[in-house]
């Protein structure tokens, strides 16, 4: 049999015709039916492509020059390369257009489900600006220390680029005067190579409605040189600072935060509201980073969840008490668990903040939980799950479908794990009566989803394996 070979070569430059998008935003063009994917490309346009990997289904492109332009392509705001935001160069409606159809596709090829509803996604009215946190690495360049993002697939810093167009605007200001003032002090960059230095990350989260601002102080060492002449420079240049935590990371590794964190000066909180609800929220706390999508998002969750005043919620996956806290006001009862113990803290926290007393949040994985829960006579009447982009585990949706409450609603960071679950859960008893996408994240080809499945049949509990 002779072997199949693709109709291009890498290194050979071809002229493409641009016809879709990949899920993450690049161009698709066909030649002789085998796809090349090319980033910064746009549906309807034609290129010089460079092709540049060769699979034998697919291959990969690089754009060399447009000949022909889609109306919906628009100058980027930034032009630094640091795959953090690669959508810029389309149109904020084509965005919108690309993660509904992302939805869809996933619906459908995934779930088996096209004839559920996938409603309009819900954008945001100015897509720039909305990340209340940014963690930021730190170098050197000519004895001077140097802030900004990671080059696309290396850990070379694009120097000075710590102003981003998704960050709220006083965050990069924040980082800006963190670093000048850290250069003035003469305290020294983290050699990753070395393992040498002081300073590795600056990380700032602020509260959107409060206006507070956390900075956290990432280092090598246990020490922070000249710790009281930068706290007190940068918070009297910031007034709306209420927190400066110094984390200790002693070790060669790509994670940011250390185990060990210190408050230095003010509080080991900041505030922000979401709603009604208030939030305390940590150096480590999990906390949505667009604040205004997330009201949108958690609005849809309770809308879905159509809780009455006797009706008792479950929280899988409930982190710091975000959306338990949004149905506590309506249900009767909440159980919330999370297997993060710190997040559990937080939550008890924001409860008592909030006064609210009808929420109750246990440590442990929710899998291994709520069949305990089910054995105590614990009958839910909706469970709401927001996992990572993993989904959920097979054990927590067997767990869920043989408690059998009579709503689910599935907040997903991922389309194609939601449409993977929502196929078990199908084949357990429930319907999948709509999905709602929200633009939790402009810029990028991340999309969020809110779900809502219903009990539609009671299910045989050990008829069936998952």
């Amino acid at each position: 049999m002779a072997k199949h070979t693709a109709p291009v070569e890498k290194n050979e430059t071809i002229t493409l015709n641009f016809e879709d998008l990949t899920h993450e935003g690049n161009g698709v063009g066909k030649i002789n039916g085998y796809p090349l994917f090319v980033p910064q490309a746009l549906p309807g346009e034609e290129g010089e492509v460079k092709v540049v990997k060769v699979n034998k289904n697919f291959g990969f492109g690089k754009l060399l020059e447009l000949t022909k332009e889609s109306p919906d392509r628009i100058e980027p705001v930034c032009h630094v390369h640091c795959n953090g935001c690669g959508l810029q160069h389309m149109s904020y409606s084509l965005q919108l257009e690309m993660k509904q159809n992302q939805v869809k596709n996933a619906m459908k090829k995934i779930a088996h489900l096209e004839h559920v509803p996938v409603k309009s996604i819900i954008g945001m009215d100015d897509p720039l600006h909305y990340r209340n946190k940014v963690q930021i690495p730190v170098g050197e360049k000519n004895g001077e220390l140097i802030t900004g993002f990671y080059q696309k697939r290396s850990h070379r810093i694009i120097e000075n680029t710590e102003t981003c167009v998704t960050h709220n605007e006083v965050i990069n200001d924040v980082v800006k005067s963190v670093r000048d003032i850290t250069n003035r002090l003469g305290i020294k960059a983290y050699n990753e190579q070395e393992h040498n230095g002081v300073l590795r990350h600056i990380m700032v989260r602020t509260g959107e409605e409060t206006k507070d601002i956390m900075v956290v102080l990432v280092t090598r060492t246990d020490k922070l040189p000249h710790q009281d002449e930068l706290v007190k420079e940068l918070t009297s240049e910031f007034p709306h600072i209420k927190s400066v935590v110094h984390n200790v990371n002693h070790k060669r590794t790509n994670v940011i935060m250390g185990d060990k964190s210190k408050v230095i000066w003010g509080d080991e909180y900041i505030h922000d509201k979401i709603g009604e609800i208030t939030f305390a929220i940590s150096a480590k706390s999990f906390y949505q980073v667009n604040p205004a999508q997330t009201r949108k998002l958690y609005d849809k969750a309770l809308e879905y969840a159509d809780i009455g005043t006797k009706d008792t919620v479950i929280d899988a996956y409930c982190g710091i008490g975000t959306i338990s806290l949004f149905m506590a006001q309506k249900a009767r009862k909440v159980y919330g668990v999370e297997v993060v113990p710190e997040a559990i803290s937080d939550a008890k926290k924001n409860a008592k903040l909030n006064g609210i007393t009808n929420a109750e949040f246990y440590v442990g994985e929710a899998e291994k939980v709520m069949p305990w829960w089910k054995m105590q006579g614990l009958n839910p009447d909706v469970i709401v799950v927001d996992p990572p982009r993993k989904g959920c585990d097979e054990e927590l949706l067997k767990a869920m479908t043989e408690m059998q409450p009579k709503r689910i609603v599935y907040v997903s960071c991922n389309p194609s794990t939601l449409a993977r679950d929502l196929r078990v859960l199908e084949d357990r008893g429930y319907a999948t009566q709509e999905v709602q996408p929200v633009d939790m994240f402009p810029q990028t080809g991340h999309v969020e989803c809110c779900a809502l499945i219903e009990r539609v049949k009671d299910y045989a509990v050990g008829s069936e394996n998952l």
